[in-house]
């Protein structure tokens, strides 16, 4: 019986003189091949996966070994008549399945096992075996083909990681005017040296476009470039105890969603419309704010007087549709937000007290109430680090503060 070298990985393959054991799943490594897995792989993991090889091949020798030694007890037990007969059953049922099926399919202990029986028939019996020369032949063919094929890998550079690709695509998406020659000398900048070709390839296989057709600004983009110049005003209506009707005048910029000003009257005639665009100016200007559009509906209190002042200190007032408040968005749920959490929630007795519960709400919105176009922060505190693991860990370090009688609660942590 002749064995083939075996391979670390692979269970060794059987021939018995021109009859080869195996016919599928046969993978050799020749030397060069074997010794070009052992430098891919360290020593360790090549001595123990060839440990584990062994292991499991004796193992099913030792499986073999034992159900043929039962089935020759049980054999040698019975007559010679019942053993010719069950021969002649079992060549018939052989030539059945060779006409019928394809070509077997031989395990580790089935190579071992008709190996093993080769050696105790003679050579004119051997053609009771499924296997035939031409097997035997191309088992060798394939072993010498397999010993003088060297490693090789595939011409070109390498490809390029996950993280650079996904940085390429990041540069392109975040700055739509560049092009492939500024993306180039970006990655420079940070150390990475790829050529414009391979930053096209890259782009072009994840469906981005060039830079001319990335670079059409978008109303999304447009509104948001210019929302932290952008103001937006309305009214609110409050009713009394006594079923006076006040009007509320809000203004809010819609890039930092804070409120701006607010100011109630019972009487919003024209002079009065004039002097608190004059007052919201001046309290911009004391705060380095130059706005440059104001967005209000077509409410007949919005005289052309009223546009004129903003106009005059450089500011384009633009008219919603009628009767159109998703226009003005932003603002109409501002005027939700102040009713829902405040004046729905008290019963206003003149004009004094409304202006006070106003002032101390519109501090609580703007210093602490958080915003989700803002990252849940609010509008007058800058994005501060989390805090997660700096907790104080008891709930008595957290302190409240109530707002409103109590209408609304500030927390905060307790100086140490």
């Amino acid at each position: 019986m002749i064995l083939a070298r075996p391979c670390p990985q692979e269970p060794p393959k059987l021939t018995h003189g021109s009859i080869p054991i195996q016919t599928r799943g046969v993978h050799k490594l020749g030397r060069r091949s074997t010794l070009a897995l052992g430098r891919a792989l360290p020593d360790v993991e090549i001595a123990s996966s060839a440990r584990l090889w062994r292991s499991s091949l004796g193992l099913s020798v030792m499986y073999v070994v034992v159900c043929r030694l039962v089935e020759l007890v049980v054999l040698l037990g019975r007559r010679d008549r019942s053993k010719e007969l069950e021969i002649l059953v079992l060549r018939h049922e052989l030539s059945v399945l060779r006409r019928q099926a394809d070509r077997p399919r031989f395990e580790s202990r089935d190579r071992l096992l008709l190996a093993a029986l080769s050696r105790a028939l003679p050579r004119r019996s051997w053609h009771a075996f499924s296997v035939r020369p031409e097997t035997l032949l191309r088992w060798h063919r394939r072993l010498v083909a397999n010993h003088w094929t060297y490693p090789h890998r595939s011409p070109g550079r390498p490809p390029i990681g996950g993280e650079v690709r996904e940085l390429v695509l990041r540069l392109a998406r975040e700055n739509t005017s560049w092009g492939y020659v500024r993306i180039v000398g970006e990655l420079r900048k940070l150390g990475i040296d790829l050529s414009a070709t391979l930053v096209r390839n890259i782009l072009q296989a994840a469906g981005v476009p060039p830079a001319p057709e990335r670079d059409r600004l978008a109303w999304r983009s447009f509104l948001r470039q210019h929302a932290a110049t952008t103001l937006a005003c309305d009214f609110l209506t409050v009713d009394t105890v006594l079923l006076r009707r006040v009007y509320v005048l809000v203004f809010i910029c819609i890039g930092s969603r804070r409120i701006e000003y607010t100011a109630c009257t019972s009487n919003p005639d024209g002079d009065w419309m004039l002097q608190q665009a004059r007052n919201l100016l001046m309290d911009l200007d004391d705060h380095g704010q130059r706005p440059r559009l104001l967005i209000h509906d077509r409410d007949s209190k919005f005289s052309r007087a009223f546009d004129t002042v903003f106009r005059g200190d450089g500011v384009n007032v633009i008219r919603t549709p009628v009767r159109a408040p998703n226009a003005n968005a932003h603002i109409e749920r501002r005027v939700g937000t102040v009713r829902r959490e405040c004046l729905d929630r008290l019963l206003i007795f003149n004009r004094r007290q409304l202006e006070r519960i106003l002032r101390v709400y519109v501090r609580h919105y703007n210093k602490q109430r958080p915003h989700r176009a803002l990252v849940l922060q609010p509008p007058d505190q800058p994005t501060a680090p989390s805090t997660r693991d700096q907790f104080p860990g008891s709930a008595a370090a957290i302190r409240r503060r109530d707002v409103l009688g109590g209408l609304i609660h500030e927390y905060e942590a307790a100086a140490a």
